[in-house]
């Protein structure tokens, strides 16, 4: 595994291609300059000496500076990391970076360039130090810079810096990219210290989780300069196992730097900002959310075309409504425009757009659907609340922070209440991020036109039954046992449909479908002159066939994959049901191929013997480490994956082996369950597997265990057709 400068500070770092500056130069000085006080530092403590490699030492620093409208960014970083196996050396024995940006920060930023330095140096047992030529040895491949150590040995320490100084403009507030990270890494650390350098109109949001040490204040010669540090030693590496967390259980640090020049602007700053730049805040109050969003959230938008829509329509109930005005907002707001968006990306024409018209609406963002939602609501008289929820990967609510971090949408007080969130091309009306599931939220509503009130609540959770995978494998051989023929209907319901519907369908799949639900006009109907339509149809019929010929294309390929085929000849594939109008709706397609028999058969006398356990895909075979695990266990949400599969028992032959796939495992965790019989010359096999929360405490690793084992040891089942 090689080294990508990209997460090392989550930034794009690159390097000048001139001879070195003033500012290379300083950041040399910075790092291994008269005062570095860790250059001869290159032991480590003995109960690291079976480790991969040991960090000496780690130096994050960050310094946020404005003159008038120009404001510089430095992020940079630096480590110095004794090597002390193969495996170490080979993961730092290659550098890749890009070598040129421009700033994405503020205002006009495509004008502004950075600059980036690069440091490296190899220290041998011996002491003996070799600096490398970065800008001399780097080469560019394929849009990336890579710069390769071909002298790294197991006992060298690789000392290296990276140095990232970018200017930009801004005029208005502007929040820098959060940083949340744990205090650890996959080695451990002997020294660390993170420096914080800011002036006035930057405001320093942080704190520390987990027994992190906090940061503490530096005293300076400047009033408006202000200096801070977190300091800590002897840092044990992290593991990362399976279904964890790290900022929810680990030692870790959060902070977001915001920068506003003046009251009105910090008043306008989309941000839990600190009373003055001189406090570092380290929490957010119930009543900090009311205060930031009590006037953000106030209903508007032209909602004009949806009191159209209703028009000679009658519901039921308010429930039917909401989630009509939900399905017609996403496709007036968004699907109905998803062709103008492919045929400008494939250059088909240069401004697709304006075949709409002059009243194209996009909404863009979360806020601005809650807003344009809720004055629907407001007109129908339905009340409501704004759900302000926070991801369960990040913490609790009580641990919120940084305003980024949380998740906006609307609860609809209806008899049976309704969650409407920011949609997609697939989203459907009560249909939230898992992360947020079952978490606890504030709860926002107005008692005038004004958001005055704030309380706390949490959201349902789904269960396993909610989200599920579902298959149904038909499969038959010829009667020489040569071929078998596949005959696949794939089900998802819940989240488990989320990445499938991304994946399954091209965007004519369901335009198509919105368009006959809406009587809406397609992009091809929208243009009047007939010279011009005829050009276009023939450019976006060429462009769908060739989205149509790769998506079969890597459909086949998953499917050798999956049912682990040299090559699924003759493959056919049909979308059923698209599922993308209620989240208990299933997403259904159907696939057909052939294979060579000798895929599934081997040869055993007259007899012949069939894997047929692997039919249900691949399973989590546990390593002992990981069956020793220490921490919680944290997945996305509970699930299913229930299978069906017939078998049509060839002719002449008979089937021994289904005791061995009848398993029932099933306690509070999870479950694996499998029946099999034979039913009018068919094998017919059932299985079940369950994961029926999405957290469990490390005291129940065991009970998970036990079913995980079991379905692995389904797919090494095996069946005999005996030669009658």
């Amino acid at each position: 595994m090689k080294i990508k400068l990209l997460f090392l500070l989550t930034l794009t770092y690159s390097t000048f291609s001139i001879a070195q500056s003033k500012e290379e130069l300083a950041a040399k000085e910075f790092f291994w300059g008269a005062n570095d006080a860790y250059k001869n530092v290159t032991e480590i403590p003995a109960k690291w000496k079976n480790e991969s490699a040991v960090v000496l030492y780690k130096n994050e620093n960050y310094d946020f500076h404005k003159f008038g409208k120009n404001v510089t960014y430095t992020a940079s970083v630096r480590k110095r990391i004794k090597l002390l196996d193969k495996a170490s050396v080979e993961e730092f024995s290659e550098f890749t970076y890009t070598k040129r940006f421009r700033s994405s920060k503020g205002r006009f930023s495509w004008r502004e360039k950075g600059n980036n330095f690069v440091g490296i140096k190899i220290v041998k047992p011996d002491g003996s130090e070799t600096e490398l030529d970065v800008e001399k040895e780097a080469v560019e491949v394929d849009g990336e810079t890579k710069m390769a150590i071909s002298n790294l040995e197991v006992g060298d320490i690789i000392d290296f810096y990276f140095y990232r100084l970018e200017p930009f403009k801004s005029t208005y507030a502007f929040g820098f990219d959060p940083v949340e990270v744990s205090l650890g890494e996959e080695y451990p650390i002997m020294d660390f210290k993170l420096f914080f350098e800011t002036e006035n109109d930057f405001f320093i949001n942080f704190n520390s989780y987990n027994g992190a040490p906090e940061l503490k204040q530096i005293e300076t010669d400047k009033k408006s300069f202000r200096r801070y540090e977190l300091v800590a030693s002897d840092i044990e590496k992290n593991e990362y196992p399976r279904w964890f967390l790290p900022l929810v259980e680990l030692p870790s640090y959060k902070f977001q730097v915001y920068f506003a020049r003046s009251g009105s602007f910090e008043d306008r700053a989309m941000a839990f900002l600190p009373e003055k730049e001189s406090i570092i805040k380290k929490s957010v109050t119930q009543q900090e959310v009311l205060d930031l969003y009590d006037s953000r959230f106030k209903p508007d938008g032209d909602i004009g075309d949806i009191k159209d829509f209703f028009k000679g329509k009658n519901y039921s109930s308010k429930e039917d409504k909401v989630s009509a005005a939900y399905y017609y907002m996403r496709h007036y707001y968004l699907t109905r425009f998803i062709e103008a968006f492919y045929v400008q990306e494939a250059k088909i024409t240069y401004n697709p757009f304006i075949y709409y018209g002059n009243d194209v609406v996009f909404i863009q963002n979360q806020k601005q659907f809650i807003r344009h939602f809720t004055e629907f609501l407001k007109r129908e008289k339905i009340d409501y609340e704004i759900v302000v929820a926070k991801k369960r990967f990040d913490g609790s609510i009580d641990d919120l922070l940084i305003e980024k971090n949380i998740e906006v949408m609307v609860k609809v007080l209806t008899p049976t209440p309704m969650y409407a969130s920011f949609f997609g091309v697939h989203t459907s009306i009560n249909e939230y991020s898992a992360q947020i599931e079952g978490t606890d939220i504030y709860l926002l509503s107005a008692t005038k036109n004004k958001i005055d009130v704030i309380k706390r609540g949490k959201l349902p959770s789904s269960g396993y039954t909610d989200n599920e995978t579902k298959k149904d494998i038909a499969l038959a051989f010829n009667d020489d046992l040569s071929a078998i023929a596949f005959a696949i209907t794939n089900s998802f319901k819940g989240f488990e449909k989320e990445a499938q519907l991304n994946e399954r369908l091209l965007y004519t799949d369901y335009v198509k479908e919105d368009y006959a639900l809406y009587n809406t006009e397609s992009f091809l109907e929208l243009i009047r002159n007939k010279k011009e339509k005829a050009k276009f149809k023939k450019e976006i019929d060429a462009l769908n066939e060739k989205l149509l010929e790769n998506q079969k294309e890597r459909f086949k390929n998953n499917a050798q994959l999956e049912f682990n085929v040299k090559e699924a000849e003759d493959y056919g594939y049909s979308i059923d049901n698209t599922g993308r109008y209620g989240l208990d709706t299933y997403l259904t397609f159907t696939e057909n191929f052939k294979a060579k028999g000798d895929d599934f058969l081997k040869k055993a006398g007259p007899n012949y013997i069939m894997e047929i356990g692997k039919l249900i895909g691949g399973q989590i075979d546990l390593t002992e480490k990981e069956r020793k695990r220490t921490e919680n266990i944290y997945m996305d949400y509970p699930r299913s994956y229930n299978y069906q599969i017939r078998f049509n028992i060839p002719k002449g032959y008979t089937v021994s082996g289904l005791e061995k796939l009848n398993k029932n495992v099933d306690n509070i965790t999870g479950a694996f369950i499998s029946n099999a019989k034979i039913e009018n010359g068919m094998l017919v096999i059932t299985t079940s597997k369950q994961y029926k929360n999405n957290y469990e405490p490390n005291s129940n690793w065991q009970q998970m265990i036990a079913f995980l084992d079991e379905a692995n040891q389904f797919t090494n089942e095996k069946i005999l057709l005996k030669k009658e």
